[in-house]
C-alpha cells in the first residue's frame, strides 16, 4: 500500500505570556482543588498542642485564598493578552461567530468526539492554534471560573474585612442561602476536574495520532504544521491585510 509523505513546518504558535498563563493556571488549579477539598471536609488531626498554636487549617485557607487571587490576576492578564497577542492568542479564536468557526466545531465533533472518518481531508480543517471547539470550551470554562470566583468570595464575605468579598455577598440571598452557594462552588470544582481529564486526554491523543508536538508546544511554543496549511494561512493573512488597506484607502477618499 502506497504511503503519502508530507512536508511540515515548525511554526511559533504559543507566545511566552500564553505559556506562562497556561502553567500558572495548571499549578493554581491543582492547589485550589486540593486545598478546596480539605476545606470542604477537613481531616481530624489529633495533637497535644493547644488549638491556638496549631494553625494548620488557617494555613490551608490562606493558601487557598492567595492562590485564588493569583489565578484571578492571571486571568485578567490573559484577557488583556487576547487583544495584544499574536493571531493564535486573539479573542476572536474563542468565540465561533463565523461560518468557518461553526463548520470547524462540527468537524471536530464528528472526527474527534464521534470518531467518524474524515473523508474530505481539507487543509482548512487542520488547526494551527486551538481548534474552534477547544477554544470555545475554554470560553465556557472561563465563565464557570468567574462564577466559581464569585461564589468563593461570597462564602468568605461575612468573615472578611476586605471590600471585594463583601461586594459579592449578594450571591448568598440570590442563590437562596450560603449552603446553595457552597454546593455550586463544590459542583464547579468537580466540573473543572472532569474538564482537566478530558483536556489532558485529548492533548495526548492528538500528540500521539498526529505527532505535531501538541503537548510539547506549551513548553517550547512551537508546533509542526503541514507546509501547505501554513502557506494557506499566510495567504489568508495577506489577503485580509490587503483588503483592510483597500477599504482604508477607499475610506480616506
Amino acid at each position: 500500500m502506497a504511503t503519502t509523505t508530507y512536508n511540515f513546518k515548525r511554526v511559533y504558535v504559543w507566545e511566552i505570556p500564553v505559556r506562562f498563563f497556561h502553567w500558572i493556571t495548571v499549578f493554581s488549579t491543582t492547589i485550589l482543588i486540593i486545598t478546596g477539598f480539605i476545606i470542604a471536609d477537613p481531616p481530624a488531626i489529633e495533637s497535644n498542642v493547644e488549638a491556638v498554636n496549631s494553625y494548620w487549617f488557617g494555613l490551608v485557607r490562606a493558601i487557598h485564598f492567595i492562590t485564588a487571587y493569583i489565578l484571578i490576576a492571571n486571568l485578567i492578564f490573559r484577557l488583556y493578552w487576547a487583544f495584544v497577542g499574536n493571531q493564535f492568542a486573539n479573542w476572536r479564536n474563542f468565540i465561533p461567530y463565523t461560518k468557518k468557526g461553526i463548520k470547524n466545531i462540527l468537524y471536530v465533533l464528528k472526527v474527534d468526539i464521534l470518531l467518524m472518518p474524515d473523508k474530505e481531508h481539507k487543509l482548512s480543517n487542520i488547526s494551527i492554534g486551538h481548534n474552534y471547539l477547544a477554544a470555545f470550551s475554554y470560553t465556557i470554562m472561563t465563565l464557570f471560573f468567574i462564577l466559581q470566583t464569585m461564589t468563593g468570595l461570597a462564602l468568605i464575605g461575612d468573615t472578611s474585612s476586605w471590600w471585594l468579598p463583601k461586594f459579592f455577598h449578594f450571591m448568598i440571598p440570590l442563590f437562596g442561602g450560603d449552603i446553595v452557594v457552597r454546593y455550586v462552588h463544590h459542583i464547579l470544582t468537580w466540573l473543572f476536574m472532569a474538564f482537566i481529564v478530558i483536556h489532558v486526554y485529548l492533548v495526548l491523543y492528538h500528540d500521539y495520532i498526529e505527532a505535531r508536538g501538541e503537548a510539547s508546544a506549551m513548553i517550547s511554543g512551537f508546533k509542526f504544521i503541514r507546509a501547505e496549511r501554513v502557506e494557506e494561512k499566510e495567504e489568508d493573512i495577506i489577503e485580509k491585510a490587503e483588503k483592510q488597506m483597500w477599504e482604508g484607502d477607499n475610506g480616506d477618499e
